[in-house]
């Protein structure tokens, strides 16, 4: 097998470490990219190039996320991983670990680790490699590398987000959401949403955006039964897909731009948070972007022009928004 085929077989694997441990689609695809440079230019050939290219991108991974967590703290609000449609990487062996790592809650909790515990636990936990292989692409000893794992298990195990099991349930409930999104159905969308259930927003200073989050369903309800209508009226369209493993949608203009992703959180039946991500930079990879700013343009003329009932129009635009339309 040369060179060139050998890494193409392992660039899923690859890429699905990266993306654990960058949250960020285009910066996991660098990481890959200059992983097979090195590999390229190496004058030696590796005996088990698994273990070699999986160790090379995550050093690399680690280099990136140093720097990348510098620039999240200087964040215009509130900071999600890139979403991801699909996973390349399948192992039936570790298929529940996979999906579990790849939500958005769970991408968010490691965020709370170093870029040394993130590792380790993304390549003992969720990749079951060994400690050895861990301790050599780390550049610690094993026993620092159960350390690392021990505290970043009891971080994550704290917060670790719970789904209800059964896909096809969540599916089934995302459609009835969604559906009901499109009627402008208040009540419907209120008997989906948990009493505590958060709805908050990606968009990185570039898109508009709420000022802050909504909490509690009635408010979330009364904000997404307005939301839908006046996108409807110029053509925008949701299309519901999985998103990092759960259910979610995209929401496109007229002329199938993407204008932003949705993730649900499910559990006993019930939607337990919703995260949105306009931010354009974030979006690329899914496909031409929408001018988000022309849509919300679009949308307030529709509202001034209709007769909206006042409990659908309350919570669209808080009065003080934190960011300005340019």
């Amino acid at each position: 097998m040369s060179r060139v085929e050998e890494f193409e077989d392992l660039r899923p694997l690859l890429f699905s470490i990266a993306y654990r441990l960058l949250g960020s689609v285009s910066e996991a695809e660098d990481a890959v990219q200059e992983t097979w440079l090195r590999h390229e230019l190496s004058p030696t050939r590796p005996v088990s190039a698994k273990a070699y290219l999986s160790a090379v991108v995550t050093r690399v991974a680690i280099d990136v996320l140093r720097s990348a967590r510098v620039r999240r703290e200087e964040y215009v609000g509130p900071w999600f991983p890139e979403p991801l449609l699909d996973d390349p990487y399948e192992d039936p062996e570790r298929s529940a670990e996979l999906a579990d790592s790849l939500s958005m809650a769970s991408l968010l909790l490691l965020e709370r680790l170093s870029p040394l515990e993130r590792a380790v636990f993304v390549l003992r936990e969720v990749f079951a490699y060994g400690f050895p292989e861990i301790a050599s692409t780390v550049g610690r000893s094993q026993a620092a590398c159960r350390q690392l794992a021990v505290r970043a298990r009891r971080h994550m195990d704290a917060g670790r987000p719970r789904f209800d099991a059964d896909r096809g349930e969540r599916e089934k409930l995302a459609e009835r959401f969604f559906g009901a999104i499109q009627e402008g159905d208040v009540d419907g969308l209120r008997d989906l949403l948990a009493a505590d259930v958060s709805m908050a927003a990606d968009s990185g200073g570039k898109a508009p955006r709420w000022a802050r989050g909504f909490c509690g369903a009635d408010q979330v309800s009364r904000v997404l039964a307005a939301v839908f209508p006046p996108f409807a009226r110029i053509g925008g369209t949701v299309e519901p897909q999985r998103m990092n493993g759960q259910p979610g949608a995209i929401f496109r203009d007229r002329n199938g731009g993407v204008l932003n992703t949705w993730t649900l959180d499910i559990l006993d039946g019930q939607i337990q948070a919703i995260r949105t991500v306009s931010n354009p930079d974030k979006l690329g990879h899914m496909g031409p972007v929408a001018d988000a700013w022309a849509v919300m343009r679009e949308t307030r003329q529709v509202r001034a022009e209709a007769d909206w009932p006042a409990e659908l129009t309350e919570f669209t635009e808080p009065p003080s928004p934190e960011l300005p339309e340019p």
